[in-house]
């Protein structure tokens, strides 16, 4: 059952709902002027913080993407490890296009209502061996509301202390003036059919309009939801006042890659699909996975996914699986004769944001032959890759375990700013989701 917490939030509403979120206003516009140069990105900072999760109402599988002035709401969800209400609230601000504040607007100008409020909505595990309270609260909200569209942060905070976020979450709201379609294929400018794929777009302007395409226009294109190989800086190939054409770019080829590995701990009874067994230890459950090898063969073979996300779930679930699911201990393994000795290997998905840090590098074992990582996550069904970053290098490549084939299923988010001349900051005017 979901309860309304029961600490200063209640026992003083007046402050909480009037005074705080002005005061806590004053202090959010001179953090945000002191991180202007800071690039926001997903992501927790508490160990105590799991399943940190963005969805669009009915969207499981969506990107945090909503439609300006629409009936679109985001879900945002997350996992403390405690049976103990906590005074969490969260503040919201916007970005430029490359995730830095828009630092020449104020709240008012992309805000209706408050820039901060407490997350009241939680509710306690229910049977679970880890014991743990969700919390969720939803966006836009009835005290908050977005005025403009483009790149918005939420930090979370606990007691306030709005110096120290206990996680962040990055979205986008679009308003949409512009179409964008394309189609990826395995002929580019450099092999055919082999282990890139280039991706083609067009940006149908219809009646909108922009004076100056090179100057004003700014396009962000990832790769699965991927930060690390995202592609900035493009310019049209070929542009009129009714179309930008995206051909022949050679920024815009990518390794295909491979598919996302999958495994399911919706059971605790049962080894499901990518898992080798479930294991109690009078503690906690634990599942290792079926130990993956170095594809010499560099043979491709279809695998459905859904290019890295997951989904919390549970078989037989009685009541909400948000609270029923437990969490488990989750055992990978990475069987290779000799670890690289060029680079770190990392593991890649939405489970862990797509951030390669020390929470998704894997260790090599010389005894067993092996990179392994533990990872507790909750009930549900993954996506997840080995991904290799070569030493001095920011981008990771899923080749060198995988291997890299043009018939890879990829999922390419093209998002379409545009910033007229003198304005203080850009609207995010087009999105498209292209396979």
């Amino acid at each position: 059952m979901r309860l309304k917490k029961i600490t200063q939030a209640t026992t003083l509403p007046f402050m909480k709902k009037y005074i705080l979120p002005v005061l806590l206003s004053i202090f959010l516009l001179s953090d945000i002027r002191i991180a202007a140069q800071t690039i926001y990105r997903t992501g927790v900072f508490d160990a105590n913080i799991k399943t940190l999760r963005t969805l669009v109402a009915d969207e499981p599988f969506g990107l945090p993407v909503i439609e300006l002035n629409s009936n679109d709401v985001l879900e945002i969800s997350f996992d403390e490890m405690s049976h103990e209400a906590r005074a969490y609230s969260y503040r919201v601000f916007h970005c430029n296009a490359d995730w830095t504040v828009s630092d020449r607007l104020t709240s008012n100008d992309y805000l209706s209502g408050y820039t901060t409020a407490s997350i009241t909505d939680y509710a306690l595990s229910e049977n679970t061996v880890y014991l743990y309270t969700n919390y969720l609260f939803r966006l836009p909200n009835d005290d908050m509301r977005f005025k403009i569209s483009g790149n918005y942060v939420v930090q979370l905070f606990e007691d306030n202390r709005t110096d120290a976020p206990v996680a962040q979450v990055c979205f986008s709201v679009v308003e949409p003036k512009v179409t964008v379609s394309g189609r990826v294929r395995g002929n580019t400018d450099t092999e055919l059919n082999n282990r890139l794929q280039q991706l083609d777009f067009d940006v149908e302007l219809k009646s909108y309009r922009v004076p100056d395409v090179n100057n004003e226009i700014k396009v962000v294109v990832r790769q699965n939801n991927r930060i690390d190989n995202q592609v900035t800086d493009i310019k049209p190939t070929y542009f009129s006042s009714e179309k930008l054409n995206y051909v022949n770019n050679r920024k815009l080829i990518f390794k295909g890659g491979y598919e996302y590995h999958r495994f399911d701990i919706s059971s605790i009874y049962n080894a499901a699909e990518g898992v080798d067994r479930i294991r109690y230890n009078h503690t906690q459950y634990e599942a290792y996975l079926y130990p993956k090898f170095v594809n010499k063969s560099r043979v491709y073979s279809f695998e459905p996914d859904v290019n890295g996300k997951f989904v919390v779930h549970l078989q037989n679930a009685y009541s909400d699986v948000n609270l029923s699911a437990d969490y488990l201990q989750v055992h990978f393994s990475l069987k290779t004769d000799e670890p690289f000795f060029d680079g770190e290997v990392y593991l890649g998905g939405e489970f862990n944001y797509n951030i390669m840090d020390d929470n998704s590098l894997m260790k090599y074992d010389f005894n067993s032959g092996e990179y392994f990582k533990t990872v507790l996550l909750k009930q549900g069904g993954y996506n997840y890759q080995y991904w290799f970053l070569p030493k001095n290098s920011a981008i990771a490549d899923v080749e060198r375990v995988d291997g890299s084939f043009w018939q890879t299923d990829n999922e390419y988010s093209i998002y379409v700013y545009h910033r007229p001349w003198g304005a203080p900051y850009d609207k995010l005017i087009g999105f498209g989701n292209i396979k």
